[in-house]
């Protein structure tokens, strides 16, 4: 018997079950994973809020895990049993939050030996994003200045690590001192502590007046109107979560009165959904890592069982980094 969290209606994190299952053998197309890491996201908490709605109920919960493949199914050839693997998705891959389950072999992504699977668990998808975000989404030029929101958080920490590799300089919003130092040592330029600081203030100071080249806004509703007045002339927003709530709606003309503004809300399926491509920024992304030039640091371990706090602490913002389930 395998072990799951799974909720049968939306809510706070109080409505996590975890509970066993019967896992069964693959269909075709499938393996048969048993996990070894298993990624905490806010995303995460979107399904289970029910803000991404579940196409059906009760519904397994988290998207990205890795682990070693157990058995294979009908037509599954690219993999075979004992091949280590990772994987991220949506939908597709929603029921992460397990020790064993069947998956289709697609969204599957050989893990590289010098790769473990803690630190597999901990970048697949933040990785990923990170990514996408600094080679495929701009042409960044050396010397350009971004602003990241939740600079200490798990793709924040990645993203600006990738920026310095570009060249970038990076202006990082945090809510605490700790978080500044944490973000500091891991490529940030300035951090702007939000919970004192007036974050449009510091950035005109670092700027000489002029604004960002672009802005990474993952918390949303609260700061989507002063990351636009961040930005210089023909600057990009892109909007990449809401941890503060939905972004209300807004007259498209109030880019062009901003500077004639780019303005994007990437989804990582959109990036990842060719395989090679896909691969292609893997291959990138566990090279750095391997090579030490991207360093990961995960915050906190948590069992599956204890889901529930893990959500309220993720929810909580109690979370610097990374944190993962382990098994």
């Amino acid at each position: 018997m395998a072990k799951i969290t799974r909720f049968y209606e939306v809510g706070g994190p109080e409505v996590l079950r975890y509970e066993e299952v019967q896992v069964g053998d693959p269909g075709p197309g499938q393996v048969r994973l048993a996990h070894s890491a298993v990624a905490l996201n806010f995303a995460d908490t979107y399904f289970r809020s029910g803000l991404y709605p579940a196409q059906s109920l009760p519904s397994g919960v988290g998207s990205e895990a890795c682990g070693t493949i157990t058995a294979v199914g009908e037509g599954v050839t690219q993999f075979k049993v004992g091949d280590r693997v990772t994987y991220t998705g949506a939908y597709n891959t929603l029921g992460a939050y397990s020790t064993e389950r069947l998956i289709d072999a697609a969204p599957l992504m050989r893990l590289p030996d010098a790769i473990d699977f803690e630190t597999a668990a901990a970048i697949t998808m933040r990785g990923l994003t990170a990514a996408y975000l600094m080679r495929r989404i701009w042409e960044f030029k050396k010397g350009d200045t971004i602003l990241l929101h939740a600079a200490a958080g798990g793709v924040g920490l990645l993203v600006s690590q990738w920026a310095k590799l570009e060249g970038l300089n990076v202006i990082g919003t945090v809510s605490s001192d700790a978080k500044a130092e944490v973000a500091k040592a891991h490529g940030c330029d300035h951090t702007i502590n939000y919970s004192h600081e007036d974050v449009a203030q510091r950035v005109r100071e670092l700027t000489g007046g002029v604004g960002v080249n672009a802005v990474f806004d993952s918390v949303g509703k609260d700061t989507f109107e002063g990351s636009l007045n961040n930005l210089k002339r023909r600057g990009l927003m892109v909007c990449l979560g809401t941890a503060s709530g939905p972004i209300a709606p807004f007259n498209p003309q109030l880019l062009a009165q901003k500077g004639s503004l780019f303005l994007t809300r990437p989804a990582s399926a959109d990036y990842i959904a060719n395989p090679e491509e896909k691969a292609e920024l893997a291959r990138e992304l566990f090279t750095h890592v391997a090579e030490g030039r991207i360093k990961v640091d995960i915050s906190k371990r948590y069992e599956l069982a204890d889901a529930v706090q893990a959500h309220r602490d993720l929810e909580g913002r109690k979370i610097v980094g990374s944190a993962i389930f382990t098994l």
